[in-house]
């Protein structure tokens, strides 16, 4: 009888062993989708705020994001940043980027947006959801004062040593525009970098932003010396302000650009940095 009883549960073990198996072999079956797979696309704005910050990708130039003499960060985008994320309900952090690398890292969600002066490109439009635009722009030529007169015509580029900011719309400027035809042209970190390489003479001139001029050369800043071709300007442009692509965080950046134009909030951050007529913003 002890005998009889043994086997049976061996053999009950055994068809016990048989449905585990199975049910293993079950589970790992990739040939079915899973019905509890999370949700395909999900609300970035729902993330940002879950996180309590947006990061926002920036390179340091003034007057956008920069430090003052105090050492404290500020500029137009930081203060215009941290009011948008004041009526999200969310704080602004902010992350330095490489500009070559900004997209890479919107996508990665390394950082939540680009908030540094670019310009809407309708290839940006394409790969990246882009805020209504804010300000007004365009590329513009600076060299030491003493050049001033110096680079006025297509042929006085032959040979003139040009820099701008990899990836930038000055780079587009100084590779695709025939005034810049026979210049040798080189890409350079970021606007800072290019200003500073015409500074030092290592370069003989730049193709920057408008905006950064305002804030960067003349009296009163480290580049005195360096002056705006007054009667060149390439490429007029808007900025945006750049989410990954289908994020609904744009449209409720966009109503919060609109309550900060009514109240006049953004208007006062532009004139704090001397760029209110450039402010585009309805």
């Amino acid at each position: 009888m002890k005998k009889k009883s043994i086997a049976l549960i061996l053999a009950a073990l055994a068809v016990i062993m048989c449905f585990a198996l199975a049910a293993c072999g079950g589970a790992g079956n990739t040939d079915e989708p899973s019905t509890d797979a999370p949700e395909a696309t999900a609300s970035d704005l729902a993330y940002i705020k879950e996180k309590g910050e947006m990061i926002i990708g920036y390179t340091e130039f003034a007057p956008m994001n920069y430090k003052n003499d105090a050492g404290e960060f500020v500029g137009f985008e930081t203060d215009f940043a941290k009011a948008v994320c004041e009526e999200l309900g969310v704080e602004a952090k902010f992350q330095l980027i490489s500009w070559e690398a900004k997209e890479t890292e919107l996508a990665a969600k390394t950082i939540d947006c680009i908030w540094n002066g670019m310009t809407i490109t309708p290839e940006r439009l394409e790969a990246m959801s882009i805020s209504t635009p804010y300000m007004a722009n365009k590329q513009v030529l600076i060299v030491k004062a003493e050049n001033a007169d110096k680079y006025l015509k297509p042929e006085d580029m032959d040979g003139a040593k040009v820099v701008a900011e990899v990836e930038s719309a000055g780079e587009g400027v100084a590779k695709e525009d025939a005034f810049f035809a026979k210049a040798q042209y080189t890409s350079v970190a970021d606007q800072a970098t290019a200003l500073m390489e015409v500074a030092s003479g290592v370069s003989d001139a730049c193709v920057v932003d408008y905006v950064l001029s305002i804030g960067m050369i003349g009296e009163g800043t480290d580049y005195e010396d360096l002056v705006v071709v007054d009667s060149l300007a390439f490429a007029d442009e808007e900025y945006g302000i750049a989410f990954r692509k289908d994020s609904d965080t744009t449209a409720a950046v966009n109503e919060a650009i609109s309550a900060l134009v009514a109240n006049g909030k953004l208007q006062e951050i532009a004139a704090n940095y001397k760029l209110e007529k450039q402010l585009i913003a309805k």
